[in-house]
């Protein structure tokens, strides 16, 4: 299982949502958000308020072609404020129900690379043998570090279940921590598709990638002669404070 909520630059998020479009998963249950929510205000179009709308936590379900194992995806639209340790609970009693052997997550790795660099996958593990799966496919394995939030939280709940687990994490630069990386999306997704044996068309996330990519480009650019406009001092004002002196 694949289970997703919203982080930094919305690399689980996407990744999931990619995955559950491009196989067709099917929906196969959710949870009931009552619990675990509560609407702080509400949306208004063309002037008409619409209804409470709470945020959905939603299971989907792939089989695989020719072959009797499946993959079950949980997407979260939204973290918690309090409860989060319940709600994980819930999408690991589902999990179990649906003999689930091996729990995925994924998040974002904060470094300070550039947006332009390529982007490397971290990973971690819930015992030992996985980590050596994880080193074969390239994953760096950084020893100690901290995986914020649910996407990490599942793991070590899933530990205390006996269950397996693996994170992977994409790196995104710390500047750009509140934009949407679909490039790091893609990293994640290139390593564990090849994980779990999925034949996967990753052609328009890699184009959504490349449009971001130009979109911080110019957005560096224009920061970049903002700066200089504002902190630095023409050469001819210089030159005629100069003269007046």
């Amino acid at each position: 299982m694949l289970a997703s909520w919203p982080g930094i630059g919305d690399v689980s998020l996407t990744a999931a949502k990619y995955l559950v479009e491009k196989l067709n998963a099917a929906e196969i249950g959710e949870i009931e958000p009552v619990n675990f929510f509560e609407p702080v205000g509400v949306i208004v179009k063309d002037n008409v308020v619409e209804k409470p709308r709470f945020p959905e936590s939603k299971f989907y379900y792939w089989q695989y072609p020719k072959a009797s194992k499946g993959l079950v995806i949980f997407i979260g639209e939204e973290q918690p404020a309090s409860k989060g340790y319940e709600l994980v609970n819930y999408v690991l009693d589902a999990a179990q129900r649906l003999r689930v052997s091996r729990v995925y997550s994924c998040a974002a790795a904060v470094t300070r690379m550039h947006h332009s660099e390529e982007v490397r996958v971290w990973g971690a593990a819930t015992i030992p043998n996985l980590v050596e799966e994880l080193s074969k496919h390239n994953v760096i394995l950084r020893g100690n570090l901290r995986i914020a939030g649910l996407n990490g939280l599942i793991l070590g709940m899933a530990k205390e279940r006996g269950m397996e687990g693996m994170c992977l994490l994409g790196e995104v630069p710390a500047y750009a921590t509140q934009i949407a990386n679909p490039k790091a999306s893609l990293a994640v997704l290139r390593v564990l598709t090849k994980m779990l044996g999925i034949g996967l068309d990753l052609t328009e996330l890699g184009q959504l990638a490349e449009q971001v990519d130009e979109e911080m480009d110019r957005i560096a650019k224009k920061v970049t002669a903002e700066f200089i406009d504002q902190f630095t001092e023409p050469i001819w004002e210089q030159d005629e404070e100069e003269e007046e002196e």
